[in-house]
């Protein structure tokens, strides 16, 4: 017989978990007990429970593995609502374990109670409280199972403070029978052989590919299918190196800041292919108008994403690898040169840059770390500076992206990149944040100092919230309503002069690092990019802070405003 914490602890050395994101409090306090005397999980102590889930989604994001959360119950779980819905938006599998008070008082207003399952349960992929000492083994198991298999998501397993200190078995289960949950693991090859025939017939056919396809591990097969049919590729955000960026035949992102051949390839192909994505309004546009002219095909393993936005005519529920090699056996050249060569002059027609601003621009940045980065994980906040970055990274077989695409949740892109680094500890990891998201965790620079982990945070600063201050100057008459981050109660309200004297920028990002003992250099012209990698390549025992000081009304372009079909794009914000 052992107590409820010891078999906890006993589970996750049994599901392979080396790395605990974790936050102690009263109604946890049991369970961080019993992992202090086991070397086996490093249990990382972040500064707010907020990152500690973002780094736990990097982790497991950059790892293929399933990412593990230990917070105290009331706030501590609440802190997680962000990032479970930002896990299960993008469907990174994580078990979020949460202490709770004991069972007696559940439902009386104790101390630092909430129903957190209540609270998550539209937003994770499963939640659950203990509620008998004898299950809880098979709850544990049950969670990792559910959150790795099918389409992975978050697991919220709730942990009563009396179920951790009591008696039962030792027994940790060996397997999953659950009678309610039965993932697709196979592919219906009559499906998969329609399909292949619809392609056989199409004259301008064409690739969406997804998220699904990188979460699967099918970048090479999606490649292969490629190439032997000569087909182009497009991909969302999320599913962009599932095809390598400099590969012939892929064409760009799509959506509302999507290249310009990529949009008008959907609008124009006659059947659309599309593998792993939820065609959600930010790459559809105009829902009436999207693939006017198109047979849509589209797979996904889960059947609540086909035709839930996007009416299609080929469903195929199945997981994206699978899926892939059944194409791959069902599939040959098609004759569409003549097509290929007219999304490809789109491309070479229509690039995207920002040539039009001098100096030191987000993309002179990108185009570097492309250049003396071999294999590097880089995360991004969200905003411009995410925009600029799905634009201009490239991603090869050897890069990774993270990237909060679902939910676009502000103050990701730094804990992820500690999640990341802590998985990869070979690997460069480079955050890239915009001045605003920076500052949303920027107390996880303590975390990442007392780790020494030399990551490199990239920080695009124009004083702004870049990307609601574009669409005020777009569509609400440079009304800059609480997106200036230079603004002082003393300020006039209007702002609309860029070459006015602006207060002091506060924080000032590089001594905001070095009183944290980590390293800041601060750079504004282009002829220094070099120099501030190097600074940062120099330091191993800490993170480096690298401040580029853009232009303050830089735009991303091109741009579908909202409502409007794809191929009605602004080209020059």
């Amino acid at each position: 017989m052992i107590k409820g914490t010891e078999l906890f602890v006993k589970a996750l050395k049994e599901e392979g978990v080396d790395i605990l994101f974790g936050y102690p409090g009263g109604q946890a306090i049991d369970l961080f007990d019993s992992l202090y005397d086991q070397d086996d999980i490093e249990v990382i102590l972040p500064r707010h429970e907020q990152a500690l889930i973002h780094a736990a989604d990097g982790y497991a994001r950059s790892t293929g593995k399933v990412g593990v959360c230990l917070v105290t119950s009331g706030p501590g779980a609440t802190n997680l609502v962000t990032g479970i819905a930002t896990a299960n938006y993008d469907s990174v599998p994580l078990v979020c374990f949460t202490g709770q008070v004991p069972l007696g008082l559940m439902g009386n207003d104790a101390f630092q109670e909430v129903d957190i399952v209540g609270i998550t349960r539209s937003i994770c992929k499963y939640a659950v409280t203990v509620r008998r000492r004898e299950d809880l083994g098979r709850i544990i198991k049950e969670a990792f199972y559910i959150a790795r298999t099918g389409r992975p998501g978050p697991v919220v397993v709730d942990l009563p403070k009396d179920i951790q200190q009591a008696m039962g078995s030792e027994e940790y289960p060996t397997e999953v029978n659950i009678r309610s949950y039965k993932p697709n693991e196979s592919v219906h090859i009559g499906q998969i052989k329609k399909a292949a025939g619809i392609l056989k017939k199409a004259k301008k056919p064409l690739f969406l590919v997804g998220g699904g396809v990188n979460i699967s591990g099918a970048n090479e097969q999606m490649t292969r299918l490629a190439e032997q049919t000569g087909v182009p590729v497009i991909t969302t955000i999320m599913g962009k190196g599932a095809v390598p960026s400099k590969h012939p035949l892929y064409m760009g992102n799509i959506g509302i800041h999507g290249s310009y051949a990529a949009n008008h390839a959907v609008s124009e192909c006659d059947v659309l292919f599309s593998i792993g994505t939820r065609f959600n309004d930010r790459i559809t546009g105009k829902i009436s108008e999207f693939a006017p002219h198109a047979t849509i095909i589209h797979i996904d393993i889960d059947s609540a994403s086909i035709s839930k936005n996007i009416v299609v005519d080929i469903p195929i529920v199945a997981d994206a690898k699978l899926a892939i090699e059944a194409l791959l056996e069902h599939t040959s050249r098609l004759s569409v040169e003549s097509w290929v060569k007219q999304v490809t002059q789109w491309k070479e027609q229509y690039p995207i840059n920002m040539e039009r601003y001098e100096g030191l621009t987000p993309e002179k940045v990108i185009r570097y770390i492309n250049e003396h980065f071999e294999n590097p994980i880089v995360t991004t906040d969200v905003g411009q500076n995410q925009l600029w970055t799905t634009q201009y990274l490239e991603i090869e077989s050897n890069r990774q992206l993270l990237t909060s695409g679902g939910l676009g949740t502000m103050g990701y892109g730094f804990p992820a990149a500690i999640g990341a680094k802590l998985g990869n500890p070979e690997r460069d990891v480079i955050a890239i944040s915009g001045d605003g998201g920076m500052q949303m965790n920027i107390q996880e620079l303590a975390t990442a100092v007392a780790l020494e982990l030399p990551l490199t945070l990239v920080v695009f600063n124009n004083g702004y919230l870049g990307n609601v201050r574009q669409w005020q100057e777009m569509f609400f008459n440079k009304r800059y309503s609480s997106t200036c981050l230079t603004y002082r109660k003393s300020c006039q309200r209007d702002c609309m002069n860029k070459d006015k004297c602006c207060p002091k920028y506060t924080p000032d990002f590089v001594k905001l690092a070095e009183s944290y003992d980590a390293y800041g250099i601060r750079i504004m012209k282009e002829e220094d990019i070099e120099k501030a990698f190097a600074y940062a390549k120099e330091h191993k025992d800490a993170p480096t802070v690298i401040e580029f000081i853009i232009e303050r009304e830089a735009n991303v372009s091109p741009m579908v405003p909202g409502g409007r079909p794809l191929y009605d794009m602004i080209m020059d914000c």
